[in-house]
């Protein structure tokens, strides 16, 4: 066969491998964080949160016609979208590699002989593989997240440069360029990530087109690579659209026309100038000139995805975040606007205090007839600066603090700050990632510094334990850990041979692969200026230099083969090179990640998103907060039709105006929020926050009262400022809300058995210093639903957005119920017990809930295994309550549930608080078997895992102190509970494991 056709045929299986593995491996349902709200959005051509991806979300909906209207199989279908989408990324990198390794062993016109064809696929073959196995890309590639199409992206425009490269002496050779400008416009609409290759195909163009490459037009190059880079990403991506905005501006405000008029003139001069700029390169023969005006004409095309926006936002879809219907609006949608500006290049330290404000750029809304100036961003002149700021976010002070090892009050230098950078940002959150891809990696928990969770390792003891400690030590939960993956450095050897080996043969080429790998690593890196305590693992942002280091994977089977064909003749150094190349990266690795990155049993993400929805009466107002409790139960309802009658409302979102406007509207089968406030008293510039001033007022204000007096427009109702306007204000903490009784019975908003204890008023004290929209929000909501509907907050939401009404909250499942119940006085707030509405919660619990396969599953991603403490607490909550109320039948049936729900093996040391309590409900039950099962479970853990703790703190700084006294505490509550329940041989052994490792504590002096 010719070289064309084996290059296809081996492109094509790397492809077949490659989708095969993931479609294999893939979720079978929607996964945590944005993949509900995605697949949701795409299904439904909804918009997702900034900066959008409607090219993505257009895309996936192609997908979701393959579930032939079956509801429950439209994630599955999405998810094979990001599958195929992955697979061809493989398709192009292999491309890729028999490109590169050509150019060097057979150049363009030479006959590619046998041996040259077996080095150049099989390096090809091994790199490709190799990435096909790697963590972070197989770990997007079975769910419905826009990285997978981005890769494809990156992937499609590199092969295409070097395809350029190879035809650029031909005929029409810049369709090339003109496909990677379209390609590049659409990934706009996935994502990105795909611009950051521009400055390697600047020199890729360079290269090929100067007759002798030097060190000044080298620089050259890339600077104009960077030049373009900005062009599109500042220039047509933000400036366009804000050049459109104010010209509408204009046209609205001044000339008194009507909203998009200015657009439309925008958009003929854009089209006008670049169609006579192309008709004038053309009769005035200047190709550069053309090819310019033709890239920047196909990158608007590719970029007018976002023109879906706009359209669905102006529909009012259910999920239309941000609301993008106007030109600032989407300005604002575009430049990310509600996540706020980290400083770049010059900023405060994150002590630094603000010395003077300046005002920055006018932010315009939509009004009535015209747009409405609502004030200009915020910005501070600091009393201390610093360039290239690193540690500026004063909310993570401390964090930074403990990273930097500075103490209370000390200042932090410019040598902290590049200290932050080099080990946080490049060290952990960079350089960690790179090695988990091709090092090996600890485990799946997220690693903040530790020397227990998240890091890299590579599987040879001495040098594992010279970094972390603890290795001959190390506890059977590690040791027979899925995530924990070993490569012993073979593909990170691999590759640096590759590079080596390309740097040697072809310094032009592998530095445009550096510069790939740079771009979409190290300036990523520098770009995102990540703070520390990041909510998750952010190594999906990074693997298009994973990708890149994937093409030296590859080109170091050219680098072995060199070196074998020293002893042997060539085509055997090719055979066997490729042998040793595949069984030192992709089957490696793909034997080592399989367990953990096969999600094809795991359906936790939805399942529990259903209990959060079945733990609601009908018609209920459920208030969530995180993504994790909120994208998965969007998805339940919007695919699946999962209890549409129940109004989600996300705290962290209902601070917005648009959110809190569409609050007021009603969706699918759940009615509007009672919310009474008009638009223009919560729009933005009005009643963003209101502070509270102590006015000592005496007693509980009626909540009615105290609302009225934060929307009044009386000017006797707000207070001064300094600048002299006037703004609302708070003036008490202690609210009253009075019960209207007949309201409460008529309306079932408590249980039958439980009327007599209706509260006359709930009484209670705000905990915060100010109002922002969302408090706002709820309390206008507390005063007008009258009981009508059941108001729930889910039980993961942070305390202190129950605003001081916890002790009127009654849980019924995985959510808490407000109830107009009078109190138990008697406690104070930090004794109060949990009160719990049994029936309700025993219905959902045996008859409703969903359980996610999560015992059965033979993998569980860390967001599915960090819901089992939920998941437990629900279980020995309701059985103990039912123990104290007599209803021991209903215990053991709740218990015998949670049996054959909860996995026995244990994924973290927080599990063991749950652990202990189970085993408690299970002697209280009479299972006496089952519960000593579970304590010797429990205490096999405690004890491999505080002798793994107390081995790492013998040679390196102890970092697992809270793990440790974790641990000493579940042991002492095991201790005592075996001693109430008589359960001598285990009261034994744990009571000698307590006094051993206390001994030991104290011995060591870590107390």
């Amino acid at each position: 066969m010719t070289y064309s056709k084996v290059n296809n045929l081996l492109g094509w299986l790397s492809f077949l491998i490659a989708t095969t593995t993931y479609v294999l491996t893939l979720e079978p349902t929607a996964s945590f964080w944005d993949c509900g709200e995605f697949i949701a959005a795409a299904y439904k051509m909804q918009i997702v949160h900034q900066p959008g991806a409607p090219l993505f979300l257009m895309l996936q909906n192609l997908f979701s016609n393959f579930a032939m209207g079956n509801p429950e199989l439209i994630a599955y279908w999405m998810n094979i979208g990001s599958a195929v989408s992955s697979g061809l990324t493989i398709l192009f990198l292999f491309w890729t590699i028999t490109a590169l390794a050509r150019k060097v062993i057979a150049p363009r016109g030479a006959e590619v002989s046998q041996t040259q064809l077996i080095q150049i696929m099989g390096a090809a073959l091994v790199g490709a593989l190799a990435y096909t196995f790697s963590d972070t890309f197989w770990f997007s590639a079975v769910e419905s997240e826009v990285y997978a199409m981005a890769s494809l992206c990156t992937a499609v425009v590199f092969w295409a440069i070097l395809k350029w490269d190879y035809h650029a002496d031909e005929p029409y050779s810049e369709r090339w360029l003109i496909l990677i400008a379209y390609v590049m416009g659409l990934s706009i609409g996935v994502h990105l990530l795909n611009l950051l290759t521009i400055p390697a195909l600047a020199l890729v163009v360079y290269f090929r087109k100067t007759t002798k490459a030097t060190n000044g037009g080298t620089i050259k190059a890339l600077l104009l690579g960077c030049i373009i880079l900005a062009f599109i990403l500042w220039g047509i991506i933000q400036y366009s659209i804000k050049a459109a905005a104010y010209i509408d501006l204009f046209f609205v405000n001044s000339l008194g026309l009507g909203f998009g008029s200015g657009i439309i003139l925008f958009a003929i001069l854009v089209i006008g100038g670049l169609t006579y700029g192309i008709i004038y390169s053309i009769k005035k023969h200047k190709p550069m000139l053309n090819i310019m005006l033709l890239c920047v004409s196909f990158i608007l095309i590719g970029y007018s995805s976002f023109a879906m926006v706009v359209v669905r936002a102006n529909a009012d879809p259910t999920l239309n975040n941000s609301d993008p219907d106007d030109t600032f609006s989407i300005l604002g949608y575009l430049n990310r606007e509600q996540y706020g500006d980290d400083p770049l290049f010059n900023g405060p330290y994150f002590d630094s205090q603000p010395i003077e404000y300046v005002e920055g750029a006018a932010i315009y809304r939509k009004g009535e007839n015209n747009y409405v100036k609502v004030g200009n961003k915020p910005k501070y002149n600091y009393d201390r600066e610093t360039f290239l700021p690193r540690i500026y976010s004063s909310e993570h002070a401390q964090a930074y603090r403990s990273w930097l090892n500075l103490g209370e009050g000390e200042q932090p230098s410019f040598g902290d700050n590049i200290n932050f950078l080099f080990s946080y940002q490049i060290g952990h959150m960079y350089a960690r990632y790179f090695m988990w891809n091709f090092a090996g990696r600890q485990n799946d928990q997220q690693g903040h510094g530790n020397f227990t969770d998240g890091n890299w390792i590579s599987g040879i003891s001495f040098i594992d334990q010279m970094r972390l400690g603890g290795q001959n030590a190390l506890p059977d939960s590690q040791k027979n850990n899925p995530s924990r993956n070993t490569y012993f450095f073979l593909p990170l050897i691999l590759g640096l041979l590759g590079a080596f080996w390309h740097f040697k043969y072809n310094q032009k080429d592998a530095g445009i692969v550096g510069l790939l790998f740079f771009f979409t690593g190290i300036a990523i890196v520098l770009y995102l200026n990540q703070n520390p305590l990041q909510p998750r693992e952010r190594d999906y942002a990074f693997a298009g230099s994973f990708y890149a280091f994937a093409i030296w994977i590859g080109l170091g089977v050219l680098a072995i083969s060199d070196f074998i064909k020293k002893k042997a003749n060539p085509k055997t150094a090719a055979i066997a090179a490729t042998v040793v190349g595949l069984l030192a990266a992709p089957v490696l690795m793909a034997s080592q990640n399989w367990d953990d990155h096969d999600r094809s049993e795991k359906t936790t993400a939805r399942d529990l998103a259903i209990n959060y929805l079945e733990s609601c009466a009908p018609n209920a107002i459920l208030f969530t907060y995180g993504d994790n409790d909120t994208y998965p139960l969007w998805y339940a309802q919007e695919v699946e039709n999962v209890r549409p009658d129940i109004r989600v409302v996300n705290l962290s979102l209902l601070s917005a105006d648009w959110y809190l406007r569409q609050m007021k509207e009603k969706v699918n089968e759940a009615d509007a929020l009672p919310i009474s406030m008009k638009d223009e008293q919560f729009v933005q510039g009005v009643r963003d926050i209101i502070r509270y001033t102590d006015y000592g007022i005496e007693g509980h204000i009626e909540l009615q009262n105290i609302l009225n007096i934060l929307l009044s427009d009386n000017p006797q109702d707000k207070q001064p400022m300094q600048d002299g306007s006037r703004e609302n204000f708070l003036p008490t903490k202690n609210f009253k809300l009075t019960v209207n009784r007949e309201d409460v019975i008529k309306n079932h908003a408590v249980p039958s058995e439980w009327e007599d204890e209706v509260a006359d008023s709930l009484v209670w004290t705000y905990p915060r210093n100010y109002v922002s929209r969302t408090e706002l929000a709820i309390m206008d909501i507390l005063v007008h639903n009258n009981w009508e509907r059941p108001i729930y907050f889910a039980r993961t939401v942070p305390s202190d957005n129950y605003l001081g009404l916890d002790k009127y909250l009654v849980t019924e499942g995985f959510t808490y119920r407000l109830m107009p119940l009078q109190p138990d006085t008697t406690q104070s707030p930090d004794q109060m017990i949990e009160r719990i509405n049994t029936d309700a919660m025993y219905t959902n619990t045996i008859d409703k809930f969903k359980w996610g396969n999560i015992k059965e599953a033979s993998y569980l991603d860390p967001e599915s295994y960090g819901m089992l403490n939920l998941i437990m607490n629900n279980f020995n909550t309701l059985s103990n309550e039912l123990v104290k109320e007599g209803q021991i039948d209903k215990a053991k049936t709740v218990m015998e549930r949670a049996l054959q729900v909860v996995p026995e093996k244990i994924y973290a040391m927080r599990e063991t608080i749950q652990k202990q309590s189970m085993a408690e409900s299970l002697y209280m039950v009479g299972d006496i078997e089952n519960a000593n099962r579970i304590v010797n479970n429990t205490t096999d853990y405690i004890e491999d895992n505080l002798n793994y703790f107390f081995t790492i703190a013998e040679t390196k700084p102890n970092l697992e102190m809270n793990n440790m006294q974790l641990g000493m505490y579940v042991l002492h509550a095991l201790d005592q509970l075996t001693a109430e329940y008589k359960q001598t041989e285990e009261n034994t052994r744990v009571k000698e494991l307590f006094k051993n490792f206390e001994a030991r504590y104290q011995m060591s002096g870590l107390n």
